[in-house]
């Protein structure tokens, strides 16, 4: 399975509702996740631009638009950021990949 980062930023209604009535939705995006085929990997409040972070491990990319799609429909978000994830072993198998590529930037020097 593949690991995301999910950011999101509550609404200012959402944030409302969570001052009258401050709440744990840790279980609740669990089930959401396992729903979807996934597995709430962690969780937590932030302040900046996004409120709180989650990440997930989804069998594909679907999975992880489903989840991003089920959030920021629901209208407690005003925004949702989905990052793909990448463990060391597949970032290193990455650069290898890049450096046999062959490609030459613009400005290169011949």
């Amino acid at each position: 399975m593949s690991s995301y980062l999910v950011q999101a930023s509550y609404s200012v209604e959402a944030l409302a509702a969570m001052m009258k009535n401050p709440q744990d939705r840790t279980e609740h995006i669990r089930k959401t996740v396992e729903k979807i085929g996934g597995k709430l990997t962690g969780l937590w409040l932030s302040f900046g631009d996004y409120d709180i972070m989650v990440v997930i491990e989804m069998p594909d990319h679907a999975g992880a638009a489903a989840f991003a799609i089920a959030i920021g429909a629901g209208g407690a978000c005003r925004s949702v950021k989905t990052t793909p994830l990448l463990g060391v072993d597949e970032g290193i198998a990455a650069m290898k990949k890049a450096g046999a590529s062959g490609y030459k930037a613009v400005s290169a020097k011949k």
